[in-house]
């Protein structure tokens, strides 16, 4: 990790976790369940409590702002989503999974006076975030904050962590990765297992096919582990995902972000230690 960027790492480390939780809670399965979505699978509520504030979109805004799924997977679920739930009936919904997991999370940290000068840390950084081009991060600025504090730092996560997002997809893109070669490369070089990116909807030949483009360009060995140069270029997409995810921690000051790293500490390590999240994910955290 570059430490001309560590911070923003750090940063992100410590928040995706916070937002992740509205995909796994037993909350979020009931109230999606509420709304109407089939909870044996977590891919209907994921792809609304997504999606919902772009509106009531396609497939194809969806496949192209989430970037890593398949097409076809996508496809399956939207719009689908929107004939059981309007996008506003699932923003309400989502906001309703957040109070109840955090408070079964956190307790009486929910009402604490740390937990709101978190999400007033947060959310000067949120607010700074220029979200111009960022399809994601922009569709969740637009929304109203939350008078919570608990909820406003959820939604200070989300913010943050879609214009990370959305950065990330731009560092791909510049490195010449299509959705698959994307994760191919990424577990290439062991950020996680091929297995767990099979939830991103991708068949085995279509797996197979980029990793033979990889090959082809230098950055994958027969046995599909990572070249030197496909090292090198996964470590450089991190760390232009870094660059373009900095701007937004300058509003803080050196003291300011170690102070939010020692408020959110406490509620990394809950949630961490509720099990509610796998402990290998897509995203590489642990691992990059």
């Amino acid at each position: 990790m570059s430490d001309e960027w560590g911070h923003v790492r750090q940063m992100w480390h410590l928040l995706e976790p916070l937002h992740a939780v509205v995909y796994y809670a037993p909350e979020a399965l009931e109230e999606a369940a509420a709304l109407g979505y089939t909870t044996e699978e977590r891919w209907p509520g994921y792809f609304a409590w997504r999606a919902a504030p772009l509106g009531a979109v396609g497939a194809d805004r969806v496949t192209g702002t989430f970037h890593s799924f398949s097409p076809r997977m996508i496809r399956a679920y939207v719009p689908a989503v929107w004939s059981v739930a309007s996008p506003d009936a699932v923003l309400a919904a989502r906001a309703r999974a957040v109070d109840r997991a955090y408070r079964t999370l956190f307790g009486d940290m929910v009402d604490g006076p740390e937990l709101a000068e978190a999400a007033a840390l947060a959310r000067r950084v949120a607010s700074a975030a220029d979200v111009t081009g960022r399809p994601l991060a922009g569709a969740a600025a637009a929304l109203s904050w939350p008078d919570e504090p608990h909820l406003a730092l959820w939604h200070a996560a989300t913010i943050l962590r879609e214009h990370r997002g959305d950065g990330h997809v731009a560092a791909l893109v510049e490195a010449g990765l299509d959705p698959v070669e994307s994760l191919v490369s990424f577990a290439a070089v062991g950020a996680a297992r091929p297995e767990v990116f099979a939830s991103r909807g991708w068949s085995g030949a279509e797996w197979s096919a980029g990793g033979g483009r990889l090959l082809e360009r230098g950055l994958q060995e027969e046995d599909g582990t990572a070249t030197d140069a496909g090292h090198m270029l996964r470590a450089e997409v991190e760390r232009r995902t870094d660059e373009l995810a900095a701007a937004p921690w300058t509003t803080l000051d050196t003291v300011e972000r170690e102070r939010l790293v020692e408020l959110l500490g406490p509620l990394w390590v809950d949630v961490i230690s509720s099990g509610l999240l796998p402990s290998e994910n897509t995203l590489g955290i642990g691992k990059v």
